[in-house]
């Protein structure tokens, strides 16, 4: 049977132990069989194989948290994941998208919060933080814990005796809703959570008589927490801002008028126009006009790219100096940039390598913890006579310094701030597995053609052998009009280069196999091989030996004769991108291998290779591709495959990382593990670079977040500090560890 896999937005998670438990409570519900819960992005996917959906929602709801289900996407292909390294389950997973009708009102587009969670009986202490933080739910508990503690302190002057009961009275304000999470987690399987420490630290503090110490400790829990919400809010809007970039509104031609209609309305195939400035409200291909688009908010392409009819554009990206009249080829819920977001939304849930050990750590950690505190609290009292009131004391200050909360959401903090600064530039990882593998990669074999190459044929040389090149070039182009060929287009996009006019052409006609013929201005002309014009007209040894070196250059010969003379010739080619060399370059500074895996002859191939600097392999099949990756990764190197992730799927599947390159929709995101959307070679050293820094910031969260805990233990057991710098041990851990993480998000290159 296949699993169903159904997505939801939850409202008000702030940290990793938040995910942790709604995790544990879902998977307890028959039918459940896998969790994926992302802080970050605020959504949860259940896969499940007819588990009931209503139960998960009250189980989610009654731990306090806003719960509605996603709109289900658009199929876009055939599902492919595969990962790598111990413990990783390759294959394949098929599921289909559920769409919840039955379970909800309209769902929200992907990528904006719910704006009606799921209801329950429970009053929900977690709220969405969509306005500004001051006006959420828990700001306002938060604010009147202050507000009673501080009139605690007030009214404890003016009557000091019942000075206790007092603080009890401003402590249970904000303890009573902690205590009701930590019942509701203890139900659904998490026995020991943040809430379950805090609860049973500020009920032992009363009992040994350090009630104004509790209430304090409960507002400073609500602070941090506050703080955390607000971070995490932070974190998941970076990624989210993009569906910003759609407007509201689009301009739908019908019958010749022109209105204006919500763009979330458009339907595939609607003509739209859009005015010069105005941003794209759906993907599309240009039926009129020609102009350029800025890509910049989509792709990262800084300069403008010039669009004319048959070129597609893409949502959100912004029009130029010309209106357009462009065809809705996409939904609006499977637009570009509805699919980045939803696919760097479903990376975030997807747990890295680092990121699983410190849950397993954790799960362990926290019951540890526990037992450490109890210890500390009963043993030297009984074994050396101490006083029960200080070691007590000192052992609930140990429950709330060794709170895991900093150190779990240590990694995949930084692992969402990392995929969401390379979405914002283009760069798609599907995972914090992904992302923590691209580190350690040590060896790139590149595609040629599309990859390393523009694809597409350009000329490089003119050789006029007789009268000027420009000649030469205008009567190429005028055999060449009309005509659809990869030469002939080279051709007449270099005559247009030029500004030259190109004259009519009389009795044109193509020669099948051989080239074009045709009269221009009275003069017979053929333009095509050197051996069919070698037929035609006598080519001298010089013209032989140009032909030859540049044949030897991996270079196409097209030869012009003009009334049975050769006037010339023009040698075509699919050059490398601008910025292949830089990029390949950036690669070796690194340390890494590159080479060239392709198909081509090895005559091109080499010519290629010689100009980048480039190892070579030509004239492979895909299967031989896959070997030649499967050989390095024998050899002990970790190897990303960079190729345009259709024809090189075996060889993408077989790579530590595949890596797609293309643009817009043509990504081909299913065949690989990540994806360049702009297509430039210096972007996978980006992509790299990028990981190894996350890596870096994981590294010092979990330092960060351990030192501070081992610091507070010693002073603590020291006698030096008690309860108020125990909750600031973590929940002030957990905010400059979330901060830490926040950094990447200003980083200014990818």
């Amino acid at each position: 049977m296949l699993a169903e896999k159904t997505r939801y937005r939850i409202e008000g998670m702030d940290c990793a132990s938040c995910a942790m438990k709604i995790e544990t409570a879902v998977r307890r519900v028959d039918g459940v069989a896998d969790v994926a819960v992302s802080v970050t992005a605020g959504t949860m996917t259940v896969q499940h194989n007819g588990a009931d959906l209503p139960l998960v929602e009250r189980r989610v709801a009654g731990l306090g948290y806003g719960i509605a289900p996603l709109a289900a996407a658009a199929p876009s292909g055939h599902a492919h994941a595969h990962t790598h390294g111990p413990g990783c389950d390759h294959g394949h997973a098929h599921h289909h998208e559920h769409d919840h009708a039955a379970h909800a009102a309209p769902p929200p587009a992907a990528g904006s919060m719910a704006a009606q969670p799921a209801t329950s009986g429970h009053d929900h202490a977690h709220l969405a933080l969509d306005g500004p933080w001051w006006k959420s739910g828990k700001a306002r508990l938060t604010l009147l814990c202050g507000a009673a503690l501080a009139v605690a302190y007030g009214l404890g002057h003016f009557f000091p005796r019942l000075d206790p009961w007092i603080f009890i009275a401003a402590l249970l304000i904000g303890l009573v809703p902690i205590a009701r999470r930590a019942v509701m987690a203890g139900l659904s399987g998490t026995p020991f959570s943040i809430e379950t420490l805090m609860t049973i630290a500020a009920i032992g503090a009363v009992i040994i008589g350090a009630s104004e110490e509790a209430a304090a400790v409960v507002f400073l829990f609500l602070v941090g927490e506050l703080l955390e919400g607000v971070a995490a809010g932070r974190a998941r809007s970076s990624i989210r801002a993009l569906t910003a970039l759609v407007p509201k509104t689009a301009r739908l031609v019908e019958g010749g008028a022109t209105r204006e209609v919500p763009a979330e309305s458009l339907r595939i195939g609607d003509v739209i126009l859009v005015r010069p400035g105005e941003r794209l409200p759906a993907d599309g291909q240009v039926m009129d006009g020609a102009g350029t688009v800025n890509e910049a908010p989509v792709t990262g392409e800084s300069a403008p790219v010039a669009k004319q009819a048959g070129d597609a554009v893409f949502a959100g990206t912004v029009n130029g100096e010309a209106a357009l009249t462009i065809r809705a080829t996409t939904a609006p819920s499977d637009n570009t940039i509805a699919r980045v977001v939803r696919l760097v939304e479903e990376a975030q849930e997807s747990k890295a390598p680092t990121e699983r050990f410190i849950d397993r750590f954790a799960r362990w950690y926290t019951p540890l913890v526990v037992v450490v505190a109890a210890l500390v609290a009963v043993l030297p009292p009984l074994v050396f006579g101490a006083a029960w009131d200080e070691w007590i004391y000192k052992g609930l200050a140990l429950l709330l310094i060794g709170c895991p909360c900093a150190l779990v959401i240590s990694t995949p903090a930084a692992i969402a701030a990392g995929l969401a600064v390379g979405a914002r530039r283009g760069l798609l990882i599907k995972g914090g597995a992904v992302l923590e593998a691209l580190r350690t990669i040590n060896a790139v074999a590149f595609d040629k053609t599309g990859t390393l190459t523009e694809g597409k044929p350009a000329v490089t040389d003119l050789v006029a052998f007789t009268g000027d090149e420009a000649g030469l070039l205008a009567r190429a182009a005028a055999l060449e009009a009309g005509s659809t060929h990869p030469l002939a287009t080279a051709i007449l996009a270099q005559a247009a280069a030029h500004g030259l006019a190109i004259p009519p052409v009389q009795a044109a006609a193509a020669l099948g196999g051989e080239g074009v013929s045709g009269t221009v201005d009275g003069v017979a002309l053929f333009l095509g091989s050197p051996k069919a014009a070698s037929a035609r007209a006598t080519l001298s040894a010089d013209q032989e030996a140009t032909i030859g070196a540049l044949n030897a250059a991996g270079k196409t010969v097209a030869v012009l004769v003009a009334d049975g003379r050769a006037q010339g010739l023009i040698a075509l080619r699919d050059e490398p991108r601008a910025d292949a060399q830089a990029g390949l370059d950036a690669l070796k500074a690194e340390g890494i291998r590159t080479l060239m895996l392709t198909g081509d002859n090895e005559r091109t191939a080499q010519a290629i290779g010689a100009a980048l600097d480039i190892e070579v392999r030509a004239g492979l099949m895909p299967a031989d591709k896959q070997r030649i990756v499967n050989e390095l990764q024998r050899e002990g190197l970790r190897v990303a495959k960079v190729g345009d992730g259709i024809n090189d799927a075996p060889a993408l599947a077989a790579a530590t990382v595949g890596i797609a390159m293309g643009g817009g929709t043509d990504v081909a995101l299913e065949t690989a593990d990540a994806a360049v959307l702009h297509g430039r070679v210096g972007d996978v050293a980006g992509m790299i670079a990028l990981s190894r820094a996350t890596m870096r910031n994981i590294h010092q969260n979990i330092t960060l977040a351990l030192g501070l805990k081992a610091v507070f233990v010693v002073t603590t057991l020291a006698g030096i500090t008690g309860l108020w710098p125990a909750i600031l041990a973590d929940t002030g851990a957990t905010v400059l560890v979330t901060a830490n993480a926040l950094r990447l998000l200003g980083r200014r290159s990818a």
